[in-house]
């Protein structure tokens, strides 16, 4: 089925550039001054060990919290929400069915009851949803409820996609359709900006890599460079299977 290709505009909110950006809890910094800019079409994924800030990293970018210091700033400034938007690891879903859970943002977005059914219709179709659709969201197997969120996200038409380990505690089959999108979505011209904590996943996706430890960005490039010939000892010692903290 032909889709609609995200085309970028000099309405593009991208590039996100990020400069000296921190985060501190109290007198415990988080993350520290990181310099970072995410171009349009690409997928970059953020790895690193755990604890490393990968997930707080995300939320700072997508707006959901703000740096305690430094600067995080958008191509096209002001209201935003429906260029970007995120998925994270375990789905925040409605006590609705799965209909409804494409229905209500497309609602609250502004569309008219026409146009929401349209969407709805051809995003169930879409995503193989159509045999679930009356089903409630949360009674859904994981695997379903992140397709589900994705399908949800991509109504949405953004420009830009988070996502939080999308792909975590998913069996193999689960997983390869959700990495099949993914790669759909970048086809598409939506953005990635997305956390693994699966060398082989990111291996298949990353086309630039973004690798951060103890809060700090050490490395960034394009992924071939990092997996080939990464810079520092924890980028090594970490594709070599060592732990490290």
């Amino acid at each position: 089925m032909k889709v609609d290709k995200v085309i970028a505009s000099a309405t593009t909110i991208l590039p996100l550039r990020l400069k000296d950006m921190s985060y501190s809890v109290g007198k415990t910094r988080l993350l520290d001054g990181i310099d970072l800019t995410v171009n349009a079409g690409r997928r970059l994924i953020v790895m690193g060990p755990n604890g490393a800030g990968k997930s707080l990293f995300l939320r700072l970018c997508h707006g959901l919290i703000a740096p305690t210091s430094g600067s995080i700033s958008w191509q096209a400034q002001g209201p935003r929400p429906a260029a970007q938007t995120m998925v994270l690891q375990r789905p925040v879903l409605l006590r609705r069915s799965v209909r409804a859970n494409l229905n209500y943002p497309l609602a609250l977005a502004g569309y008219a009851r026409i146009a929401r059914e349209e969407m709805v219709h051809k995003t169930l179709t879409r995503f193989g949803l159509i045999p679930l659709a009356e089903r409630p969201a949360r009674l859904l197997s994981g695997g379903e409820q992140q397709r589900l969120a994705l399908a949800r996200a991509w109504t949405m038409r953004p420009q830009v996609l988070f996502l939080d380990e999308p792909s975590a505690a998913l069996d193999p089959s689960a997983t390869r359709a959700i990495e099949d999108l993914i790669g759909q979505f970048s086809d598409e011209g939506i953005t990635i900006v997305m956390t693994s904590h699966d060398l082989f996943q990111a291996r298949r996706l990353a086309q630039d890599v973004a690798f951060l430890h103890r809060g700090r960005l050490i490395e960034h490039g394009p992924a071939a460079r990092f997996f080939d010939a990464p810079q520092t000892p924890e980028a090594r010692d970490f594709l070599g299977g060592e732990l490290i903290w």
